[in-house]
Order: C-alpha cells, then structure tokens, then sequence
C-alpha cells in the first residue's frame, strides 16, 4: 500500500507540473482574492495550493473501491496457490512414506515419480511469480486509471479557482510548512466523491 502512494503521488506530481505548463502557462490574474491576517498585516495568497495525497487516497472513496479490487485478486490468487502448495505437500509426503516402505516395485519407477513431483513444484513456482506479475500490471494499470481521474477532475475542480500551481504532499515529504489556508485536500476530496459513482450504486 506504501508503495502505492509513493507511485501516485510521484505521477500526480508530473502530471500536475505538466498541468501547469500547459494550461495555465498564459499570463493572466488570479482569481483568488482571500487574505489572511498576520498581526496588523493583510498579505494577499499566492495562487497556489497543495493536496496532502495520503489522506486522499485513504478518503478518496473511487481509490478505496480500486484497494478493494486489488486485495479481492490478492485474496483469490493467494488462495489459488495455498491450496495446490498444499495438495503437492500430501503428494509430496506420500511419496515418502512410498519409498520409506519400499512400496515403488523398481527404483526407475520411484525415481519417475520423483521427476514428476519436481516439475509439479517448478510449475507452481512459475504460476505463483507469474499471478504476481500479472497482479502488479493490474495494480500499474489501476494506479494509472486513479492518476489519470484525479488529474483530470482536479482540471475541472481548479476551473473557477485559479490556482497556477497544485502541489503534491505525502507525509510531509515535498512541503516541509505551509499555511493550513494552503491546503484544499479537503475541498478537492469533497468534490472527487461527489462527483464518483461507486459501481454498487
């Protein structure tokens, strides 16, 4: 899960910086006009922003149902393998009560069956990093599809906002102090679940 949220918040770091150069590269004023008061002086914001990623993610309810379908297919192919490993473990030992009682008629005979308990072994081997492979592509894929909505919802969101520049935040790692008036998690985190309809609905 930990290496989840260093992939997205490093693509939703490119992709917001990308963001910014293309879309708001012209010259133009901000809209934001909000003031905050430091003592008796009154300092116009920055257009810029920032989304603290892990509490999106963790909140962001289109990125909980994709977790959900991640650790469904762990579940099944975890499962998948736990029941051959154990069905080649009964082989396996039956194999050796076979030659501890001499019950194989020659020792070619034995020795084949032997071969055969070895290859069933290499093959599970092979499917288990091949269910792992194939479930890292999927989760690759999904992480993309998340990157790919937030982005684009972030497009929609900023539309009647005016931030030039949206910064990715992760536990503190890119933005080491910010004013609290900086943070908009919670107003994008609001508009990303209203505008998602969960597949159950």
């Amino acid at each position: 899960m930990k290496n989840i949220n260093y992939v997205i918040n490093g693509v939703l770091a490119v992709a917001i910086i990308v963001l910014y150069i293309l879309h708001f590269s012209s010259p133009k004023e901000s809209k934001i006009t909000r003031t905050f008061t430091a003592g008796s002086d009154s300092t116009v914001l920055l257009p810029v922003a920032y989304v603290n990623v892990d509490s999106l993610l963790l909140n962001y309810n289109y990125s909980i149902d994709l977790n959900e379908v991640i650790l469904k297919k762990q579940e099944n192919s975890r499962a998948n393998i736990t029941q051959k490993a154990r069905s080649l473990q009964s082989e396996m030992q039956d194999f050796q009560r076979k030659v501890e009682n001499n019950a194989f008629l020659t020792r070619e005979r034995a020795e084949q069956e032997q071969q055969r308990l070895i290859k069933k072994q290499q093959e599970l081997q092979d499917l288990d990093n091949q269910l792992a492979q194939e479930l890292l592509q999927e989760q690759q894929k999904l992480n993309e599809q998340l990157r790919d909505t937030i982005v684009s919802q972030l497009k929609a969101f900023n539309a009647n906002r005016g931030y030039q520049m949206v910064f990715s935040n992760t536990m503190g790692d890119n933005i080491l102090l910010a004013g609290d008036v900086y943070d908009i998690t919670a107003d994008l985190l609001e508009y990303l679940n209203k505008n998602y309809s969960s597949p159950e609905e």
